[in-house]
């Protein structure tokens, strides 16, 4: 019997292989700006998410902690220790391990926070602008209501109130409360982008003619609708990422972020700000060039992904 020495290659196989071969792919090889801030952002998610493992010290860990290395200078610096490379802050940590600790977590908010944002901006959008009539006339005066408050403000409101509830609340759900806090201002532009995009595909042929062979709505917008409006969401959702990192770092900074047992880049440049006119202007310039980093790189993949969905923007 002969044996087939050419398989057919798999699904995942020729999609990933369509992938490489596709636009996306190549405008991201062609584009210098685009593979730096990839690579700055794959570096800062890989020393963020295995920092117990990457970090040379856990500044969290109170048994480790020296109070005489207390306001160590970076390494480079007269007064510095090679141990402590970009020093220490005022209880002896290590900077640079508290950086890779605080963007785990800073990372981790604004990722969840976005991903929610997604689900209920999308979810509403999808059904205001296939449904039409009254509800995209509810759902669209939620968003101008919404629109109307400066994000922050929301922000800090949902918190504060959170916290006002829950005094004694565990760091989870604290975690949870910032999570839908941020989440809760951030899904009008993913609902009024999906509307938009809906009011158009859902006059499509392919549309019409699901309806024709007695497809149900809810089957209509799921499986035919959503796959052809979700360009938009990628690019938004890439951009959305920093801002809301920006948001998280903005309450950790004012004190109801993230609790003080788990500090975030935020809490890190608050903590740091103590410090700024004593001299020791590492505490928190290092947390801060690490949210201007992490932020630009973000926004530069997201103004990368627009061009690469864009064909007329090449």
């Amino acid at each position: 019997m002969a044996v087939d020495a050419d398989p057919k290659p798999t699904a995942s196989a020729s999609a990933l292989r369509g992938f490489f071969d596709g636009d996306v792919w190549h405008s991201f090889r062609t584009s210098p700006v685009a593979m730096l801030a990839a690579a700055i952002v794959l570096i800062c998610f890989v020393c963020a998410l295995f920092a117990e493992v990457v970090a040379p010290h856990n500044p969290f860990d109170l048994a480790t902690l020296e109070l005489l290395d207390s306001l160590k200078p970076p390494a480079w610096v007269d007064g510095g220790e090679s141990k402590y490379s970009l020093g220490t802050d005022g209880q002896g940590r290590d900077i640079l391990s508290a950086l890779m600790y605080g963007a785990r977590i800073s990372l981790l908010v604004g990722i969840a926070s976005v991903l929610l944002s997604i689900l209920i901006g999308v979810s509403l959008g999808l059904l205001a602008g296939f449904v039409g009539g009254r509800t995209d006339a509810f759902i669209m005066r939620i968003c101008d209501v919404m629109l109307s408050f400066p994000s922050i403000l929301v922000a800090l409101m949902i918190s504060g109130v959170g916290r006002s509830l829950f005094p004694h609340a565990p760091d989870m759900l604290a975690f949870v409360v910032l999570v839908l806090a941020i989440a809760l201002t951030g899904w009008v532009q993913y609902a009024r982008t999906v509307r938009g995009s809906t009011l158009v595909e859902r006059n499509k042929e392919y549309v019409q003619a699901a309806r024709v062979i007695g497809v149900g709505p809810l089957r209509i917008m799921r499986r035919h609708v959503l796959p052809n409006v979700l360009g938009p969401v990628l690019v938004l959702a890439t951009i959305q990422i920093a801002s809301a990192i920006i948001t998280e770092a903005t309450l950790s900074f004012l004190g109801v972020g993230v609790p003080a047992t788990s500090p975030s880049l935020g809490t890190l440049i608050r903590n740091g700000n103590d410090y700024l006119f004593s001299g020791e202007w590492w505490i928190t310039a290092w947390p801060s060039l690490t949210l201007v980093l992490i932020t630009l790189s973000v926004n530069l993949l997201g103004d990368w992904l627009r061009d690469a969905l864009n064909p007329r923007l090449r």
